[in-house]
């Protein structure tokens, strides 16, 4: 054969399918899930089997751990040594599992992620409850099979008379699979399996009164009894796990957070920084001190708080943000029979049941043979003894052993076994006495014969074997409850107040987009002067709010804001804001034409759109209650190329005022406008000729009557009161507020309602910008096209009238 004929020519596809497939198989099989009848990995298997076997007992002394991780890879793990240690070592941390079942002398880790000693420096030995997985191995209970290498034999399976996969739970990942099953009470686990023997149909929910559900080493509080409920029953559920926490008063009039149990599988050390963190940050208010009180007495805790801060809140905001409260996960996947399978509760409760039938069912059967054995034997020593003299004379003169064995058998119908027996006995068995204790112990075994054979022949004696079994175990090794089970899910919520220092601040909006706060101490060294911003931009809002409050920006796209003022950046008031680009996603040609401060979303508010294209919508102010701040957000659907010209909040008894570019005006009570959800379109506000728009909408207190002033694209002013129009209703073609001219007739570029702090500002289309004060100007009627502020030849047409930002202090009582 040529050196060529030695390979074979396989696509790698096909290879590579073949190659992963039996790695896959062996990943799932002989690594990473544990066995639905011990409840063991086969690493952890072979560690308990190998200390067993050294004699590496609970009742012994310690021995060194390397020792133990040298003879599992030498004869049963042919794999790396630190992945030995480390499954030896989980097996020893109280904190990972529910009962220890490796007593380990030396560090063995920490609660806070600390590695383990060096195996040469730490000891272990077997705990006593993991003694009970191993108990009567020796009495052929389980397979062997050969170990790696073919000079030893392993178990299959470990005999398990303790529940282990519920009581010490699992946690692995492999090809395609993973597990994680939480650990549980020993005793509740005890009775759920006595309750299932008894009643093989029972139903999660009648299971669920012996076991209540997972029961964490850490302690510490599950929520979602309904989340257990469904893992018991498909394997697979959520359930929330928070640490215990209570509120204590302290000198000074302060109270600080004590801490005593943290969730499973959390690092407490990584757990108290990132609190810390947060108090350092300021993501949350009124946290002093955060100390780390652990001891050999336990664990413990301390979150000092400042005065007269929100306890309850803080508490929650951790809660929330911190691993104070996690979520678990069920995903309870086991081998069973060869396979990797998701089972229910019933499930594994069955398993185990049919794993201790089959044991205890060899067991009796190994015993009952020795049992019979030994029955035979004494039957034998009896009968030599009624005849003791004939023996030793037949023995005295045979040749050797073999001849002696030979001789009696023929002469006294001895069995081989029986003749053996008698040829080794000892000389001082043959009194009296020794008569009396074998008849004695030919009436004990015949007892345990029957005994035996009674368990052998009935499956119901078989159960109450095993259940008086675990209920010796459970009188032995049953702790209490460490973790505590509520019913409900907890929702957190909190003020903001704990979440962000209260402070008072200036908000201000322009309607290019730029936003900042500023601190009422730098606003008022510049007496509100000097505000930076670009030539072209102008303010949209001017507010004095608090740190705690919202705003809601909405732009002429029709879309809004969502932002909390204590997220806006905090910029000098001579310095230009941030651009709102930089905070949420938005278009590029998108302005901001409205700033909304927001305190509450109360019931009573409303939010009011006025549209070019003559639509008018009117929605509910808290259906623009936010979540998400990353992106600007829809307020109302618009048509083609329609776009929002304006936007205002009322209480519900507001007048509105629409007014078109030809000059008509309508005037009617918001409540002819319907209130409809937040992502709705609006209805007709005005009726509009072909070419015709909305250049805007005003909204007024309908107790008041407000002076209205319009500008033209000509420069022109004029000042109407508001009782010069008729009230009218929805979606009427209004009252003309110009006269019509023949050659270059006055267009609006702009109406407001205006009191005596307002001003009107417009830029010309040569870029220039005037102002005009509306209360020096006389109220004109409805036919007169004002009075002429700017000439239009020499200055330019006006491209954009705007009403000047005022500082305002919406929420002052």
């Amino acid at each position: 054969m040529t050196q060529a004929e030695n390979y074979l020519d396989l696509p790698l596809e096909e290879v590579l399918g073949d190659r992963f497939g039996r790695y896959s198989k062996y990943i799932i099989q002989e690594r990473a899930l544990p066995d639905a009848r011990d409840g063991m990995k086969p690493v952890q298997r072979r560690i308990l089997y190998a200390m067993n076997e050294e004699k590496n007992t609970y009742d012994k002394n310690f021995r060194k751990s390397a020792k133990t991780v040298g003879t599992v890879i030498g004869n049963y793990h042919p794999h790396g040594d630190s992945s030995v240690y480390d499954a030896m070592v989980r097996l020893s941390q109280e904190w990972k599992v529910r009962n220890r079942l490796v007593e380990m002398h030396g560090n063995n880790g920490s609660i806070d992620g600390d590695p383990p000693a060096a195996m040469r420096y730490t000891e272990a030995r077997l705990s006593r409850i993991a003694s009970e997985m191993i108990r009567d191995i020796d009495k052929e209970t389980v397979d062997f099979v050969p170990n790696f290498d073919d000079t030893i034999s392993e178990p299959v399976v470990l005999p398990a008379k303790i529940p282990n996969l519920l009581v010490s739970g699992s946690t692995g990942i492999s090809a395609g699979y993973a597990t994680d099953i939480p650990p549980h009470n020993l005793g509740e686990v005890i009775d759920a399996v006595i309750k299932k023997i008894d009643h093989p149909d029972a139903s999660v929910a009648e299971l669920m009164k012996a076991i209540k559900g997972p029961d964490f080493p850490t302690g510490g509080i599950i929520q979602g009894i309904d989340g257990i409920k469904k893992a018991y029953e498909t394997g697979k559920g959520k359930i929330v796990v928070r640490g215990k926490a209570k509120v204590e008063d302290v000198r000074g009039n302060r109270q600080q957070i004590v801490i005593d149990d943290i969730p499973y599988e959390v690092n407490k050390a990584a757990m108290v920084k990132k609190i810390d963190e947060l108090r350092i940050d300021r993501k949350v208010e009124g946290i002093a001190e955060v100390r780390d009180e652990t001891d050999r007495t336990g664990l413990r805790i301390v979150i000092e708080l400042k005065k007269d801060a929100d306890s309850e809140g803080v508490l929650k905001y951790l809660y929330k943000n911190t691993d104070l409260q996690v979520t678990y996960s069920f995903n309870m996947v086991a081998i069973q029979d060869k396979t990797p399978k998701l089972l229910s509760l019933p499930q594994i409760l069955d398993a185990y049941i049919a794993h201790q039938k089959d044991v205890v069912t060899r067991q009796t059967v190994y015993d009952l043979k020795k049992a019979n054995d030994r029955a035979h034997i004494v039957d034998g020593l009896m009968k030599a003894v009624s005849v003791l003299d004939e023996l030793i004379a037949v023995i005295r003169s045979s040749n050797d052993k073999q001849d002696a064995k030979k001789r009696i058998i023929a002469k006294y119908a001895f069995s081989e076994a029986q003749a053996e027996a008698i040829v080794t006995l000892q000389l001082y068995r043959l009194t009296n006495t020794d008569v009396t204790a074998l008849e004695k112990e030919a009436a004990e075994l015949k007892k345990q014969i029957n005994e035996l054979e009674a368990v052998l022949g009935s499956e119901k004696k078989l159960f109450q074997t095993i259940k008086k079994d675990l209920r010796q175990l459970k009188k032995t090794f049953a702790g209490e409850r460490l973790t505590v089970i509520e019913d409900k899910i907890e929702d957190l919520t909190f003020d903001i107040e704990v979440t962000v220092a209260s402070e008072d601040v200036v908000v201000s909006t322009t309607s290019d987009g730029y936003v900042k706060r500023t601190s009422l101490r730098s606003y008022g060294a510049s007496n509100g002067e000097d505000f930076a911003m670009k030539d072209e931009d102008h303010l949209v809002g001017l507010l004095e709010l608090n740190t705690t409050d919202k705003i809601l920006l909405f732009t002429n796209k029709g879309k809004y804001i969502y932002l909390p003022v204590h997220e806006l950046p905090d910029i000098r008031w001579k310095d230009l804001g941030q651009h709102i680009s930089n905070l949420v996603t938005m278009d590029k040609d998108e302005r901001i034409i409205k700033t909304i401060p927001v305190r509450e979303f109360s019931d009573d508010q409303y939010i009011v759109f006025f549209t070019r294209n003559g639509y008018v919508k009117r929605s509910e102010m808290r259906l623009y209650k936010a979540q998400r701040y990353t992106k600007a957000l829809i307020a109302l659907k618009l048509k083609d190329d329609d776009e929002v010209v304006d936007v205002f909040q009322t209480n519900g008894n507001c007048d509105v005022f629409v007014a078109s570019n030809r000059g008509y005006g309508l005037w009617y009570h918001e409540s002819e406008v319907s209130v409809v959800g937040q992502r709705a379109a609006g209805v007709k506000a005005i009726q509009l000729k072909e070419g015709e728009f909305v250049v805007s909408g005003q909204v007024f207190d309908d107790s008041k009557e407000p002076s209205l002033v319009i500008v033209t694209q000509r420069g022109a002013c004029k000042r109407m009161r508001l009782k010069a129009f008729e009230k009218s209703v929805r979606g009427r073609r209004g009252l003309l507020m110009l006269r019509e001219l023949k050659s270059k007739p006055h267009r609006l570029k702009g109406l407001y309602t205006i009191d005596e702090n307002d001003t009107i500002y417009f830029r010309t289309n040569t870029g220039e910008k005037h102002s005009v004060y509306p209360l020096e100007l006389t109220a004109s009627d409805r036919s007169s096209n004002g009075s002429f502020v700017i000439d239009s030849d020499n200055h330019g047409e006006v491209t954009e009238v705007w009403k000047q930002a005022i500082y305002e202090k919406p929420f002052d009582e």
